[in-house]
């Protein structure tokens, strides 16, 4: 591999990287931000998108666009109330901009308004101060922005705050230099359930696709060291399906074992796919993983539906909680009205085995359950009593429920 090229692991390029890729997003997010757009992606983990938030950032930039970032997982714990998280966007947003000097400003003109709220001394900020001291046009990237989820306050205000900003173009043409780009792992209706009052109505939503064929010339320069580049490459992404993180991955532990490479199928199958959980660093799999089965109140219909696409090869798209969900996990991807599995790696370590040990687990009692069904209701070695019940619930917290079957009479088990 040449000393001036490396392949990103995890963690956002930078904008010289040498192996960042451009796709079809770059152009419409860059195009859209200098027509004014409020612009959003929102999309699984690990896609790309904090690196191309930095790379259009500096092209606006370089063009006389004044831009900052806000990282709202960086705004304190989901303890903190409105008053100090607002304070935070606005100190954040003064000290970027060099508007002047933050712990001041905060002292002076943000104590002085403790009379009204702190989604209005906000809204009050960008009119009086922000858009009055620059007078270029201004884009706020706004990062992490599933993170505001997790707040103890409403932050609907938050949302309906940055539609008004559009909304006032009409009347003040200040507000038509000011716009807002939106990035996290979310749906819209997650963020705001409040068609009336959100901004994703009327913004531009920006999808990001893995790598394509003719995108991914850029990762090429580190895999010359390898006979037949250009075939190692379209091997990598018949695997990834140009998952990024995955194909920086895989392109960086080619370029890395050259000298005893042998194929992208071997480096798959015994560096990624083999006891994947202790290989995955950084965490990937494991991410998906978590995604998908942390909150076990919805687990189990996740799982279900991720099941049916393994068996049948797809399911109509037909945008339910539970799909919008399983998408977000990164696990399955949208195509031609169909939800499939992303790529080969993942059919290939979330299969239906794991699936069904990941059933097993939230339900340990359905193995028994299955065969006493199976056996036409007779089989009564089957059913759970006594201390093997007990045993089976523990852990799950679901004998407190009283979701754990037993003996009934006529079908064999009732509720509790």
């Amino acid at each position: 591999m040449s000393n001036d090229y490396a392949y990103k692991v995890g963690g956002s390029l930078s904008e010289e990287a040498p192996s960042y890729v451009v796709r079809q997003a770059d152009n419409k997010l860059y195009q859209n931000l200098k027509l004014g757009e409020f612009c959003y992606i929102l999309n699984s983990r690990q896609m790309g998108k904090t690196s191309l938030l930095v790379r259009t950032m500096r092209k606006l930039e370089a063009s006389g666009v004044y831009c900052t970032t806000i990282d709202v997982s960086g705004r304190g714990s989901q303890n903190i109330q409105p008053e100090q998280w607002y304070a935070g966007v606005v100190y954040t947003l003064v000290a970027n901009f060099q508007l002047a000097n933050a712990s001041e400003f905060m002292r002076g003109w943000w104590q002085e308004r403790l009379s009204i709220s702190p989604v209005q001394r906000f809204g009050e900020f960008i009119e009086e101060v922000l858009l009055n001291k620059i007078s270029g046009d201004i884009v706020v990237f706004i990062d992490e922005i599933d993170s505001i989820l997790s707040l103890q306050f409403e932050s609907d205000d938050f949302f309906a705050l940055i539609r008004s900003c559009y909304e006032k173009r009409s009347l003040n043409s200040n507000y038509k230099r000011l716009t807002f780009a939106l990035i996290g792992v979310a749906t819209p209706s997650d963020l705001i359930s409040d068609k009336t009052r959100t901004p994703f109505n009327i913004g531009c939503a920006i999808q990001l696709y893995g790598f394509k064929v003719d995108e991914a010339a850029p990762l090429l320069k580190g895999l010359h060291c390898v006979e037949n580049p250009v075939t190692v490459l379209q091997e990598v992404l018949a695997w990834t399906n140009g998952q990024p993180f995955l194909t920086q991955k895989l392109c960086n532990l080619i370029s890395n074992q050259y000298q005893k490479f042998l194929s992208v199928e071997n480096i798959v199958k015994t560096q990624i796919i083999t006891n994947w959980e202790s290989q995955d660093e950084p965490p990937h799999l494991k991410t998906i993983r978590d995604r998908v089965i942390s909150q076990e109140t919805r687990a189990g219909s996740l799982l279900g539906l991720y099941q049916s696409i393994l068996r049948n090869g797809a399911v109509p798209v037909d945008d339910s909680p539970e799909q919008i969900e399983l998408r977000l996990s990164g696990l399955v991807v949208q195509t031609k009205g169909c939800l499939k599995v992303y790529n080969q790696i993942y059919a290939s370590v979330f299969n239906l085995h794991w699936v069904e040990k990941m059933l097993n687990n939230l339900r340990p009692y359905s193995e028994v359950f299955t065969a006493w069904v199976a056996s036409n209701y007779q089989d009564e070695s089957r059913l759970l009593r006594g201390n093997a019940l007990q045993e089976k619930a523990e852990g799950r917290g679901q004998m407190a429920e009283g979701k754990i079957p037993v003996r009934n009479a006529r079908s064999g088990f009732k509720a509790q």
